[in-house]
Formats: C-alpha cells, sequence, structure tokens
C-alpha cells in the first residue's frame, strides 16, 4: 500500500469568490449598449476561473517505484523516480517562493497552499519541492519506499 495525498489551495477558492463577487457587480452595472466590453470580461473571467480550478489541488503519491506530484485533473505532473531520489528532508518555504509551478534555488516546486514543504535531492543535482499540508507523512513515506532516511 502505498502514500497518496490530495490537498486543496485555499488561495483558488478566495480568487474565484472574489471574482463572482466582482464579475456579478459588473454586469450588474453594466451598459447593456456595450456588450463586446462585457463578452470580453466573460472570456477572461472564464479564463481565470478554469485556470485555479485546475491547479487549485496537488495529489501526490508514493508508489510503484515512483513520487507523482500532479494538479487538479491530472496535468501538469512531474513523476521521479525513486531511485534518482539521493536524499529528502522536510522544509518551509520561503513565503516569496509563491504557489504554483515555480523554480526555486536549484530546481523547481509544485505548491497550492503553505510553506511546508519536502525537498528532494535528486540523483541529476538538481531540487524538487512538493508543497504538503502533512509533510511528516511524507517523509515517512519516502523512507519506507526509498533505503533512504530523511537527511
Amino acid at each position: 500500500m502505498g502514500y497518496k495525498h490530495r490537498q486543496t489551495g485555499y488561495l483558488g477558492v478566495v480568487v474565484l469568490g472574489w471574482m463572482l463577487l466582482i464579475g456579478g457587480l459588473v454586469f450588474m452595472l453594466a451598459d447593456d449598449e456595450d456588450p463586446a466590453g462585457l463578452w470580453t470580461m466573460g472570456v477572461v473571467f472564464v479564463v481565470v476561473a478554469v485556470t485555479v480550478l485546475w491547479f487549485n489541488s496537488l495529489t501526490v503519491t508514493v508508489d510503484g517505484g515512483q513520487v507523482q506530484a500532479r494538479f487538479g485533473p491530472g496535468w501538469p505532473k512531474r513523476i521521479i523516480e525513486t531511485r534518482d531520489i539521493i536524499g529528502f528532508k522536510q522544509v518551509r518555504n520561503k513565503w516569496y517562493y509563491g504557489f504554483g509551478i515555480r523554480g526555486i534555488p536549484g530546481g523547481w516546486m509544485y505548491n497550492v497552499w503553505g510553506l511546508d514543504a519536502v525537498e528532494l535531492d535528486l540523483a541529476s543535482g538538481k531540487k524538487f519541492r512538493i508543497g504538503t499540508d502533512e509533510p511528516e507523512d511524507l517523509v515517512a513515506a519516502l523512507s519506507a519506499y526509498t533505503a533512504l532516511r530523511a537527511g
């Protein structure tokens, strides 16, 4: 039995709520003689809403010799073979690293909410950080599925 955890990002929910509120007000106050402006705003709203919902959750799986981190419905995702992991540790992200897919010093990060993460040291010399609200459980799963200890 492997490890699987899905974390939901609350920032997306807040952004979507504010968009609904502001969008509703704009539609109520809009000039009926300028439908192009409403259509443009509607298209922007749909694009932002789909993007927020797409990147609003991160599922992390450790099983079958792989670590997977995938957003929303499954893409984008990162698959790392456990044999390519030479070390890992629980870390705390700097607040300005933000959320989503981010370049960080030495590698990449996937994060949807919070500052806790687990950093994987890869055989390639790169780092990959996985944001999680249960870093201890992810470290335990990595310890069980690799021949390594958290360092």
